[in-house]
């Protein structure tokens, strides 16, 4: 990494109440943060864009899409959206057997999300993909322009308001297959980043996360401000589902699922793993 410090670091985060909630603290002044930072605010789906295109120092990023961006960022130990009972819904406007699966149109939020990754490495999924923005693929469901869709954040708790039923929870599928936690998305930075400032930046958003569970409610206008869904009983069940200890600390067991699923994806993709690893030194 680079050994000149940055004045200031772009930071890409989504606007789902997981990444303000996490972020809230940072982005205002509560906790100590190393340099300034420029946020960028966007769906996930563009957040991975922008990272192929080496737009953004920090990122929140897809870790279905971590194989082909890991030469030139790292992945830090904390912010991340890993864990148990967390994953993506494949959902119809009614019930369908399994055989059917195969050939139908299904809409993802992206080709590049770890939803859709998941829906690779399933097998069950043969048909064409329709990709569009998450908050526009219930409604493609409903309205029959996609047989399937396959749903993230909020999504997972209003599904049924839309008359949707689920057909597959991919991440009870992942972790009865590989027995290790569902990885969804992670933080990264840029190789060229100091370390001691990419070091710094990792501590600080641990800190962010420690100061909004302590203060649970400084970041309610923050996070009400950037959600789709805008129901407190949603959104609670969004942070509670997505942030996770995982996302203070990855620790051994989520480098291992995180590795797992990047290591499945660099296969898929005929991609190599680089020699530094995946993760921030």
């Amino acid at each position: 990494m680079s050994a000149s410090l940055p004045e200031s670091l772009s930071l890409g985060l989504s606007p789902c109440p997981n990444d303000t909630y996490i972020f809230h603290a940072l982005l205002h002044g509560l906790v100590p943060a190393p340099v300034a930072f420029r946020p960028h605010l966007a769906d996930v789906e563009e957040l991975n864009g922008m990272a192929r295109r080496k737009e953004l120092d920090v990122t929140k990023m897809s870790l279905g899409a971590a194989a082909r961006i890991m030469d030139d960022y790292a992945l830090l130990a904390s912010g991340a959206a890993l864990g148990w009972g967390c994953g993506p819904l494949v959902v119809a406007r009614e019930p369908l057997p399994s055989e059917a699966w195969a050939t139908a149109r299904v809409a993802v939020p992206g080709l590049l999300t770890t939803a859709n990754l998941l829906l690779t490495l399933h097998g069950g999924f043969q048909g064409p993909r329709q990709e569009m923005l998450f908050n526009e693929v219930m409604p493609a469901v409903a309205r029959g322009d996609a047989d399937l869709g396959v749903i993230i954040h909020e999504g997972r708790f209003t599904y049924q308001r839309l008359g949707l039923t689920k057909l597959l929870d991919l991440g009870e599928w992942w972790e009865g297959a590989f027995h290790v936690p569902l990885p969804l998305g992670a933080i990264a930075v840029r190789r060229n980043v100091p370390l001691e400032t990419a070091r710094a930046v990792q501590t600080a958003i641990a800190a962010s996360l420690s100061y909004a569970r302590a203060h649970p409610q400084a970041s309610g206008d923050f996070v009400r401000a950037h959600a789709q869904e805008l129901e407190e009983s949603v959104t609670r069940a969004h942070i509670e589902t997505f942030v996770t200890d995982y996302s203070l600390d990855l620790g051994e067991a989520g480098r291992a699922a995180i590795e797992q699923l990047v290591g499945r994806a660099a296969m898929l993709e005929g991609l190599r793993i680089p020699p530094q690893g995946l993760f921030l030194g």
